[in-house]
């Protein structure tokens, strides 16, 4: 007899067949397949909840196969298949039992149906390997309104499953559970509540209109933090795929998200690299996956180990982690837009105007280098930003809301530009070239100034992407000359006067 589960290798589902069989031996049962701890604890439970169901499976041996035989199984969601692949060996279950329905969910002793940590990547999973139904424990934390295209039967015990079976009325489905709402967005936080700080504003905006990475480099108090505080608030809402792909990225953490807006983490500088980049005995999402389609800021940037920021490569790069253990081999994606904050300095007060910087040349330098090259050249803005005069009248600027309609207006242009829902910070770079070829003059205007300051190709092609999304700001068709000084200036002004201080002190 076989029952068909979902099994999880980080996001990726792949199907299992639970086969059951009665053989001549001792009472027993037995799981075979590479279970782990939790699938072989599977046998108390389903063994006490059969009992309370009323049937007693402890008089003959029964094999439970988990097949791939090959793929360490790691959950306790395969309990209710095995419990109906019992049931209809010891004729309990007379209906035949299709192969395009999946049941999830672990037992408790009484025959309730419980959630576990990856159940909606795994509802997820049974729809793409081509799942026509599931069963699954009704959570009232799913994201039912982002749903509605799955079928899936919501049953809280096993009893419910066989009437189920059985062809009596459905209890909870998704044609019957109502639409939930999703709460508007609640924030004290606003860029019209800050003071000053335009220019970051507005490389803010860029950044927000192109998921491209950013470094603030400046004194303490200057408002680094602030502004990143800040930076969720002219993000685009996230869509109905990206919001199911991020729900279940937490769920595989075990914790919660209770809302549409773009995740924001904020790691402390003094976490491990496996909180930042995942791992585990049992790979679990680190920071970077948490903050899949969001934001990543990291205050303090140049407190953080080497080795740990260095581990932001691949993602930066990729746009996910592969986290490689004995038992197995797992991919996380990690599309975010990094914001880091940092001193010029180890006291803070190199190049300011009202404070003297007590630090030495050799140290600054040290402090410097704390962030590599090649991290350096995976962020798209670098940004100097200086204290300001909160004696000076503020200007009339824009709120959040205003901001962010901006940012999705040109977010639009993007998706319409490339037929697909990719910004110009993640579009490979053959395609933006293609939809936006740079002009002869634009480019040996390019090559000028990277010989100049020693620029990188890979920094070359992310003034390229810059200048795409400021153009899409300004709403131009091509990539304008304007727009490709401004994306030099956003890598080359600031950064270079301090480099030619600090170069002047040695």
């Amino acid at each position: 007899m076989k029952v068909c589960s979902i099994g999880l290798r980080g996001m990726e589902g792949y199907r299992v067949q639970v086969e059951v069989k009665e053989l001549p031996g001792m009472p027993s049962v037995v799981i075979v397949g590479l279970p782990d701890t939790s699938v072989k604890e599977a046998k108390e439970r389903v063994i006490a909840a059969l009992h309370a169901f009323g049937c007693d499976v402890m008089n003959q041996k029964l094999v439970i196969h988990l097949s791939p035989p090959e793929r360490k199984k790691q959950s306790p969601m395969f309990d209710l298949a095995m419990a109906i692949g019992i049931l209809k060996v010891k004729g309990k279950l007379e209906q035949p039992i299709p192969s395009h329905i999946a049941f999830l969910g672990s037992l408790s002793l009484d025959g309730t149906i419980q959630s576990v940590d990856g159940m909606l990547p795994a509802i997820l999973a049974a729809k793409k390997l081509g799942f026509q139904q599931v069963y699954a424990p009704y959570d009232p934390t799913f994201p039912f309104q982002y749903l509605q295209h799955i079928d899936c039967v919501f049953v809280q015990t096993l009893d419910q499953v066989m009437q189920c079976l059985q062809g009596q009325p459905v209890l909870f489905s998704m044609n019957h559970l109502p639409s939930a709402v999703d709460p508007p967005q609640k924030t004290h936080r606003d860029f019209e509540h800050i003071i000053g700080h335009d220019y970051a504003k507005y490389a803010l905006e860029v950044s927000a209109a192109g998921e491209h990475n950013v470094l603030m480099i400046g004194p303490p108090g200057c408002g680094k933090s602030l502004l990143a505080e800040t930076f969720p608030t002219i993000l685009p809402r996230l869509s109905d795929e990206a919001q199911l792909e991020v729900l279940s990225l937490y769920q595989l953490a075990g914790e919660t998200k209770n809302d549409s807006s773009p995740p924001f983490r904020h790691p402390h500088h003094s976490a491990s690299s496996i909180a930042l980049i995942g791992g585990g005995t049992q790979p679990k999402p680190g920071e970077v996956s948490l903050a899949h389609r969001g934001v990543l800021f990291l205050d303090e940037m140049a407190e953080f180990t080497k080795k740990t920021l260095d581990m932001l490569r691949q993602p930066l790069e990729t746009g996910k982690v592969t986290i490689s253990r004995v038992s197995s081999t797992v991919t996380y994606p990690a599309h975010f837009i990094l914001i880091g904050a940092m001193n010029p300095c180890p006291c803070g007060y190199f190049g300011s105007k009202k404070r003297y910087c007590i630090c030495s040349p050799k140290q600054i330098h040290a402090y410097r280098q704390r962030v590599s090259g090649p991290i350096y050249d995976r962020i798209d803005i670098l940004l100097s930003l200086e204290a300001v005069d909160l004696t000076q009248k503020s200007k009339q600027v824009d709120c959040s809301e205003t901001i962010r309609r901006r940012v999705e207006a040109a977010r639009f242009r993007q998706f319409e530009r490339y037929g697909e829902e990719i910004t110009n910070g993640r579009v490979p770079m053959d395609v933006l070239l293609a939809k936006s070829p740079l002009t002869k003059g634009q480019q040996q205007l390019l090559q000028h100034w990277a010989a100049m300051n020693d620029w990188s190709n890979r920094v070359q092609t992310k003034i390229v992407r810059l200048a795409r999304t400021i153009a899409d700001l300004a709403e131009a068709e091509n990539i304008t000359d304007e727009a490709l000084w401004k994306a030099m200036a956003f890598r080359r002004i600031k950064e270079g006067r301090q480099e030619r201080n600090m170069k002047e002190g040695c």
